[in-house]
Order: structure tokens, then C-alpha cells, then sequence
């Protein structure tokens, strides 16, 4: 195994990315996150947005510069492309392909469209990633602390010959050159994210928080403490380990929340468990579950639908609620306000 070479801004041609214009698809958690990072650092910015949509509208309340995508897509030396992975090829196809030209930059921060063949791009166009590894609203929050989020970089096609240089420049503007820009490539960044996003930090989160709840509430438990002991004090164990690893989080608690650690977490995540991860990752690098996820999506989404309305409707989520809104941790400074960004 390679060492790990780690990117900083005193590595990096800050000013090459402020030689070229930039159009931003897209104004969701990315796109406004990257975009106005972009924009602060004084990049050449515009966004290809649906005119008088509700995300052109945000984008405009920022003082954005706005048009319709086919337009941004001509004006621009790179187009990142931010909207959601279900619609990227139709919209490439439609509006994106036929008003490219030679030399262009094709920027993604998902390889997840090239890597399994729902985008192909001509020869003659560059197509790189910037992937930063958060949420859009904390890559905006942390540039403004005068911090970044870490990135990973991968190029695909390198018509030009300076790819890496640019999405090197790029991920710097966002202000990932303060933390760490790590290259990969299109098929690493995509199995391992939605390994990631599924086996731990989406699905096998979510499913164990909810599983741990319900187990305590059917013993006779109240909700509100099981809320607070499988959900709340999650955060608090995650930061230290995000700060210093497993053995810092096991350093910080107590000699009895440790050896439950370390003698009943290998039960309840054991070989079955593994063996079920594994099933998983297969699926990712087979290609079946993104021909699941697309087809479920393009067949009206019914069945994501039905989940969605079943995990919000769980009485966790009504526990949560209720906890969250009596306490003041959470009433200020959040990071999300869905009215604007």
C-alpha cells in the first residue's frame, strides 16, 4: 500500500482555478456550499439554474448570477455538474452534451453517472472530481470559520493535460486546501461512498439507532431516555472519535462503557453482520444496486416513497422532535435553513 500523499494550499496554483469560469449545476447542499465558497474566493461564478425555480430564486437572494443551463453550459470553461445523481444523465443528455465544446472541464463531486456508464462524455472534454467529504451546508459553514472540509480529487479523462491541476485548484478555492486533498479515482470515490453511505454511515446508523430504540421502549423503557442514551449521545462519541480515532473515544469513557465496548459490540456486529456487508459491497461493484436505484427512480420512486414516509413516521423521530425543540442546544446556529440554502 502507497503512502498517502495529502494536498495543502502550499502545494497548489491557488490563482489557475480564477482563469476559468465556473458554472455550478445545481443550487442544493453542494451547490450552494461550493458555489459561494467559489465566489468568496474570488472566482468567476455562474449557475445553471431552471429559471424561477425555488432553487433559482435561493441563488438570486445570495446574489448569484443565474440562467438557464444550456447557457451557463456555453459560457463556461468547467461545468460542475450538482443535481441529484437520478437526474444527471437526462439532464446532460438534454441540456448539458449538446453545448459543449473541445476542452472543457466536466466536474463531478459523485463519480457515481461515469462510473457506471450513465454519462459518457466525448474525447475531447475533461472530466475530473472534486468530492468534498461533507454535506454541502458544513463545507460552507467551515470556509466561513476560516477552516475546510476535506476532498478527494479523481480524474477521469485528461484531454488537456492539466486536469489535476484544476481540480487541485478548484478543491483549494473551496477551501479544502486548509485540511487535505486526497487523489482517488471515479470507481474508488463511488463503491466506497455508497459502502459507506449504506453498511455504516446512513443505513447501518439509522437502522441501529432505530433497532437499539425499539428494543428498550418494548422493555418498558421510556422513549425519552432511549432517545437520549441511542441518539443524542451518539454525536458525543462520535466527535471524539472524528477528533482522535477509536482509542481517544475509549480514553474519554469510563472503564465500564469500555469493556461493554470491547466484550458485546463483536456480538451484535459479528461475522453474520460482516457477511451481509460483503453482499452489500458486491451489489456496489456489480452494478446492481445502481440499476436498482435508477430504475426505482425512474418509475415514479413509489417504493423510496413508502420508506421514506415509514422512517419519518417512526417514533423516534416523534421523540426527537419533541426533545430537541425543549432544550437549547439546538435552536441556534444551525446549519441548515431550508428557506435559503
Amino acid at each position: 500500500m502507497e503512502g498517502l500523499k495529502i494536498y495543502l494550499d502550499k502545494d497548489i496554483n491557488q490563482d489557475l482555478i480564477k482563469t476559468k469560469k465556473i458554472a455550478i449545476i445545481g443550487f442544493g447542499s453542494q451547490g450552494y456550499g461550493q458555489g459561494l465558497n467559489l465566489k468568496d474566493s474570488g472566482c468567476d461564478v455562474i449557475f445553471g439554474l431552471r429559471q424561477g425555480g425555488v432553487s433559482d430564486t435561493k441563488a438570486k437572494d445570495y446574489g448569484l448570477t443565474t440562467m438557464p443551463i444550456a447557457e451557463a453550459v456555453k459560457q463556461a470553461d468547467i461545468v460542475q455538474i450538482l443535481i441529484p445523481d437520478e437526474i444527471q444523465a437526462k439532464v446532460y443528455k438534454e441540456e448539458i452534451e449538446p453545448n459543449l465544446h473541445a476542452g472543457q472541464y466536466l466536474m463531478f463531486s459523485h463519480g457515481f453517472n461515469i462510473h457506471y456508464g450513465f454519462i459518457k462524455a466525448p474525447k475531447d472534454i475533461n472530466v475530473i472530481m472534486v468530492a468534498p467529504k461533507a454535506p454541502g451546508h458544513t463545507v460552507r459553514n467551515e470556509y466561513k470559520e476560516g477552516r475546510g472540509v476535506p476532498s478527494l480529487i479523481a480524474v477521469y479523462q485528461d484531454y488537456s493535460g492539466d486536469s489535476k491541476e484544476v481540480a487541485l485548484s478548484y478543491a483549494s478555492a473551496i477551501g479544502s486546501g486548509k485540511t487535505g486533498i486526497i487523489d482517488t479515482t471515479f470507481k474508488e470515490e463511488t463503491e466506497t461512498d455508497l459502502f459507506g453511505e449504506q453498511a455504516v454511515l446512513c443505513g447501518g446508523c439509522s437502522a441501529l439507532i432505530k433497532t437499539a430504540f425499539e428494543t428498550l421502549v418494548e422493555a418498558g423503557y421510556s422513549p425519552y431516555m432511549a432517545y437520549f442514551e441511542v441518539c443524542h449521545e451518539l454525536k458525543l462519541i462520535v466527535d471524539l472519535i472524528y477528533e482522535g480515532g477509536i482509542e481517544d473515544m475509549h480514553y474519554s469513557i469510563s472503564n465500564n462503557a469500555e469493556y461493554g465496548d470491547l466484550t458485546r459490540g463483536g456480538k451484535l456486529i459479528n461475522a453474520d453482520v460482516k457477511a451481509e456487508m460483503k453482499k452489500i459491497l458486491e451489489e456496489i461493484q456489480n452494478g446492481k444496486y445502481a440499476e436498482e436505484f435508477m430504475k426505482e427512480m425512474s418509475s415514479g420512486g413509489n417504493k423510496f416513497a413508502k420508506l421514506r414516509a415509514e422512517s419519518k413516521g417512526h417514533l423516534i423521530e416523534k421523540i426527537g422532535d419533541e426533545i430537541r425543540s425543549s432544550f437549547n442546544w439546538n435552536r441556534s446556529n444551525k446549519l441548515i435553513d431550508k428557506t435559503r440554502n
